[in-house]
């Protein structure tokens, strides 16, 4: 056998892991097969990688290329096989380690096996355990593997960023020929934080996490293994194009500070109105908490590390700090770090995990202490001012996550129903009140239940599973559904749920729950529709949806299913009903409040100024001595 052929070219990428990276490095030069070289792919560490490495360059064997910018895993892999001198290609991630026997047990595997192209050997993980091959629930991982150097490459993060290594280049080897395990354990896979699937994975890391741990500025086509398909490259192509609209007079300087979660495209709507967008966001959002730096508009984003020498720089004319629960402590810490400037805090939910999280703390002083305060529905509003003084003119009732109206489009699609004559109604998210027996009850009523959401599938496998064994009929599953598509997607339902519950505050609002105060999400992707919204009769008690809906008349309450069925049957008031919500879906678009936003920033910051002036007034009439506040006013104004 050839040098060439027997050597090993082992790829590390990394990415600020110098506390990891010695330990990798040692347990590869303890290996009994020595015909090997190492090549470390820095991809733009910010930490002290590069100096720890220095140390090991003197091993010939060891080879450095460093990135000025993070350019993603496939990249570094790729640049690493084009640089191998060998035939053999394993992996060994800078927070990983080898067992001496590892490279021994992989290149002997493939030499006995000349038709496989690759190896792979058992793994320790999780702290203590192991695993002869694959770990249940996973794919092969990086530091397990050897293959034979071919012309595949990794899919690269301007293709996919995905944590399935099998989608990623695995599969492409397994075509040709099946993997040989060695059956030993003679690696470790170690467990800790950020390693690269964790950021990834959903709920706790995907795109919002991945982007900001990595520095992503560009937009991303993005998989978890665990959720939908997020294509940002032609979902936000409407919005790529930076363009620059005229400050007019009244344009603010406005910095956005926490996270904006849904429909984070919105906040082009400010920049369209002349208005300049900074971003100061949160550090650990989760998948959902939408962070910046943004794929779309001229959001500058500001780093978390020096914020407050650059935010004394820009001087904003206004802080508007949002949004959920998560951005509470961050948005608490820039309040109470506020160098004087006008502060608007806007929650949507929940005050009730705030409590539960002990954060309640901060919440209230962000209510107390800022200068302006946006609820997302009167309910809530009233719910806080029963123990939090209300200041007039400081509050705004606003729905905190409404999508842009460029999803909005006519594009409808004729009605399921009118093919069947049976009903059909959408739940897009989660069927929150909808029991497998309530599905079995509406079908005994000809009532569809289509049913939205790969993620939330997931979440709901054993109620999809009880229900198509009772409903098997009448119960559908789709696939998540993007905004892009939501008009012309629910557009053939007949109607959409809201969430469904009863009611049990009995008109008392300090015995509200998180139910009766919230708008759910969904109520715009309804109307996008023109859909009706399907609720329980909730009359006596105070709900948040069940006022807006009445207010607009722009859907149905109900008690039995019995009541729902009649209901939908009425084809004239459901044709009523529909051309009601049609009209009035541009409300639950963002655009629309637009200039009602502006306007409440302004009067904020016109009464701070006012309130300045009041107390240098009154600091000047307590200096000049007079007793009379109008001999103060007189002396003052002299």
């Amino acid at each position: 056998m050839t040098s060439r052929s027997t050597g090993v070219s082992v790829i590390m990428p990394s990415y600020n892991q110098g506390r990891f990276i010695s330990r990798a490095i040692t347990s590869l030069k303890e290996q009994t097969h020595e015909n090997w070289e190492l090549l470390i792919i820095n991809d733009g560490s910010t930490d002290d990688t590069s100096m720890v490495v220095r140390k090991f360059l003197c091993d010939s064997r060891i080879k450095y290329i460093e990135h000025q910018e993070n350019k993603g895993l496939g990249a570094c892999l790729n640049i690493g096989m084009a640089a191998a001198v060998y035939d053999l290609i394993a992996y060994l991630p800078s927070d990983d380690i080898y067992y001496k026997d590892h490279l021994q047990d992989l290149s002997l595997c493939l030499q006995e096996n000349p038709a496989a192209l690759m190896s792979f050997s058992g793994v320790r993980h999780h702290y203590n355990r192991q695993a002869q091959g694959i770990i249940e629930g996973y794919t092969l991982q990086l530091v397990q593997v050897m293959h034979r150097k071919t012309n595949d490459r990794w899919i690269e993060r301007s293709e996919l960023v995905t944590d399935d290594l099998n989608r990623m280049f695995w599969s492409k080897l397994e075509v040709h020929a099946q993997a040989i395990g060695t059956g030993r354990v003679t690696c470790e896979w170690v467990d800790h934080p950020h390693q690269r699937h964790k950021i990834i994975q959903e709920p706790i890391g995907g795109i919002n996490p991945y982007r900001l741990y990595y520095g992503v500025k560009k937009p991303l086509r993005f998989h978890s293994t665990v959720g939908n398909l997020i294509d940002e490259i032609a979902y936000y192509k409407p919005f790529q194009e930076k363009l620059n609209y005229p400050s007019t007079i009244g344009s603010l300087k406005i910095l956005l500070v926490g996270e904006l979660a849904y429909n984070p495209e919105r906040v082009l709507a400010l920049e369209e109105q002349g208005h300049k967008l900074y971003g100061l966001w949160m550090k650990d959002p989760y998948w959902y908490n939408y962070v910046g730096p943004f794929p779309f508009g001229n959001i500058e984003t500001i780093s978390a590390d020096n914020w407050e020498e650059r935010v004394a720089e820009i001087n904003p004319d206004v802080i508007y700090a949002l949004l959920n629960w998560q951005t509470v402590p961050f948005a608490h810490e820039v309040l109470t770090k506020n160098p004087g400037i006008p502060f608007v805090w806007h929650f949507k939910e929940g005050p009730f995990i705030c409590l539960e999280k002990g954060t309640w703390n901060q919440l209230i002083d962000l209510y107390t202490k800022s200068d302006g305060q946006i609820y997302t529905s009167a309910e809530m509003r009233d719910w806080f001012h029963q123990f939090i003084p209300e200041v007039v003119n400081n509050s705004l009732v606003l729905d905190g996550d409404l999508p842009k109206k460029n999803w909005f489009t006519n594009e409808r699609t004729p009605l399921l129903s009118e093919k069947d004559g049976e009903i059909h109604t959408v739940v897009p998210g989660r069927p929150i009140g909808l029991h497998p027996h309530t599905v079995e009850e509406l079908g005994k009523h000809k009532i569809h239940v289509h049913f939205y959401g790969d993620f939330t599938h997931g979440q709901w496998k054993e109620w999809i599973k009880k229900t198509m064994t009772i409903a098997p009929k009448y119960l559908h599953i789709h696939s998540n559904c993007t905004q892009d598509n939501w008009v012309k997607e629910f557009s053939q339902y007949d109607a959409g749920w809201l969430h469904f519950f009863k009611s049990e505050n009995n008109g008392e609002l300090m015995r509200a729950n998180w139910d009766d105060l919230n708008y759910p999400a969904r109520v715009a992707t309804l109307a996008a529709a023109g859909l009706p919204m399907l609720q329980r009769d909730n009359t006596g008690h105070i709900v948040a949806t069940q006022s807006l809906v009445k207010e607009h008349g722009i859907g149905i309450f109900f008690n039995s299913i019995e009541q729902l069925a009649n209901q939908l049957s009425d084809r004239e008031q459901m044709q009523r009903i529909r051309k009601q919500v049609w009209q009035k879906r541009m409300m639950f678009t963002f655009d629309e409040h637009v200039h009602k936003l502006v306007n409440f920033f302004q009067q904020i910051i016109d009464y701070r100024k006012h309130a300045i002036r009041r107390t240098g007034i009154f600091s000047l009439e307590m200096e000049l001595g007079d007793s009379t506040p109008a001999a103060h006013h007189e002396q003052a104004v002299g």
